[in-house]
């Protein structure tokens, strides 16, 4: 792909607190027919900025307004113009180079794609044997739930049409902000497609995601999602479980 052949505009958008280091690995990944980048910072007290700006002059920076991966990715959400919305991590564990996969994947009629690294052709080099069992059983969990059919619930590589963020209605500030798009996608009845997506481990510095804690609040919004708002229509999970089937 290259952008003169891409049927719609793309934003990628990076969450970033204090990862200097890490940018310069990242960006050489991101494809040059990206439209728009955004940095969201969730004011670092490195050169976390600078050196992004460096790397990309026409870069665009958003200053988080609170704290956490969910709201510094709803701030970047709304501030993209594109017509694609890509969300990678800025540690390094996140190939921009699969940014091709999300976004054909759109192309060709998804409404949203959802990385896997439990999909064929997809694995992780961070994922510890607890995280994948906790990883594994919140997935089962959802899956009976909302009738959806995910491989992999807690993983941060998604892409999909800015026009569905009506839909999605995001408003949680941390990390479980994978878990409730995935299910709100689903009750949505949007088009749902897994990508095979290969985890890196974090190049430098330490993450700031606790399994014990984060994976709490995952089940709370699992049970909140499903308590609080109306149930996923039948033709919404046929949907969403042929599609992963693809």
């Amino acid at each position: 792909m290259n952008k003169q052949s891409s049927a719609a505009s793309v934003s990628v958008i990076v969450p970033a607190m204090n990862e200097a280091e890490n940018l310069p690995h990242v960006f050489a990944t991101l494809p040059d027919w990206i439209d728009e980048v955004i940095l969201v910072d969730g004011n670092s007290v490195d050169d976390t900025v600078a050196v992004a700006r460096r790397l990309r002059p026409d870069l665009r920076v958003v200053v988080q307004s609170r704290r956490g991966k969910g709201n510094a990715l709803i701030e970047g959400f709304q501030a993209a113009t594109g017509d694609i919305i890509v969300m990678i991590d800025a540690d390094g564990s996140t190939d921009g180079h699969e940014i091709r996969h999300f976004v054909d994947t759109l192309l060709t009629g998804a409404d949203f794609a959802k990385g896997s690294r439990y999909a064929p052709g997809g694995g992780s080099d961070d994922l510890s044997p607890w995280r994948s069992l906790g990883n594994k059983v919140l997935t089962g969990f959802t899956n009976l739930l909302y009738g959806t059919g995910y491989t992999d619930l807690c993983y941060g590589y998604n892409a999909f049409w800015a026009r569905h963020l009506d839909a999605l209605s995001l408003d949680c500030d941390g990390f479980e902000i994978e878990t409730l798009m995935n299910v709100r996608a689903a009750k949505a009845g949007l088009v749902i497609r897994e990508v095979p997506s290969h985890e890196r481990s974090r190049i430098h510095g330490t993450s700031n995601l606790h399994a014990v804690r984060d994976g709490w609040r995952v089940l709370k919004t699992i049970l909140r999602e499903r308590t609080w708002a109306r149930p996923v229509p039948a033709q919404a999970q046929a949907q969403a479980q042929v599609a992963l089937a693809k």
